[in-house]
């Protein structure tokens, strides 16, 4: 992969992201039963549907379509996952401003935008066993590589591994925010279900840009 994914292709992202959302719904349910009350692949598959329903035939950027992802998840999904992940898919988009394309540069500032609204807006840290703990150590990996010379592949490849890692970390936290917070130390031994969409959604990122990029 060498270089770039041309934001012109915005359409093609988006339905990506839809399909992995649509796909994985009841497993994210299923983790979410398990320590909250279980909707969260629904609302998210509620979400995301929505979405390709707006989004019908059109060709849309990136910059567009993440826009739109995010004014959905905004407006129609309740719970606390609505709006961060609206704010998410809407300040990732925000973050590629005028560019043509998406190269490690662009996608950088994309993942620094997710992580400072996330911060912003959700409070919660590393070690809170929330999403944060799958797209932080994902973000700081992705930026060391970027860093050490590596190329957009190998730095996308690098951010899902570290998301997978951070992901499979919340098994053994007790969750310090939201619904899950009220079991204290039953929650220890449970995947949280916004570390897997994230790592979901972030692999996704990953496997569309680099397929793009290399033909």
């Amino acid at each position: 992969m060498n270089g770039s994914y041309p934001t012109s292709e915005g359409r093609k992202l988006l339905l990506a992201l839809i399909e992995t959302i649509e796909t994985n719904g009841n497993y994210l349910s299923e983790i979410d039963g398990a320590t909250g009350d279980g909707d969260h692949g629904i609302n998210m598959t509620k979400g995301f549907r929505r979405t390709k329903e707006k989004l019908g035939e059109q060709n849309v950027t990136v910059p567009q379509g993440l826009d739109m992802l995010g004014q959905v998840l905004l407006a129609e999904i309740g719970g606390a996952m609505g709006p961060l992940y609206g704010s998410f898919f809407i300040d990732m988009g925000q973050a590629c401003g005028d560019s043509t394309t998406i190269d490690k540069e662009v996608f950088g500032k994309m993942l620094k935008a997710a992580v400072a609204v996330m911060q912003d807006l959700g409070g919660a840290k590393v070690g809170d066993k929330t999403m944060m703990d799958a797209l932080v150590p994902a973000a700081e990996e992705y930026d060391k590589a970027i860093s050490e010379g590596a190329s957009f592949s190998e730095a996308l490849d690098r951010m899902t591994d570290a998301a997978e890692k951070g992901k499979e970390a919340t098994r053994g936290m007790v969750a310090k925010l939201g619904r899950a917070s009220r079991l204290g130390e039953r929650s220890r031994g449970i995947l949280d279900a916004g570390a897997a969409s994230c790592t979901l959604i972030l692999k996704t990122f990953s496997d569309t840009l680099q397929s793009a990029a290399q033909k």
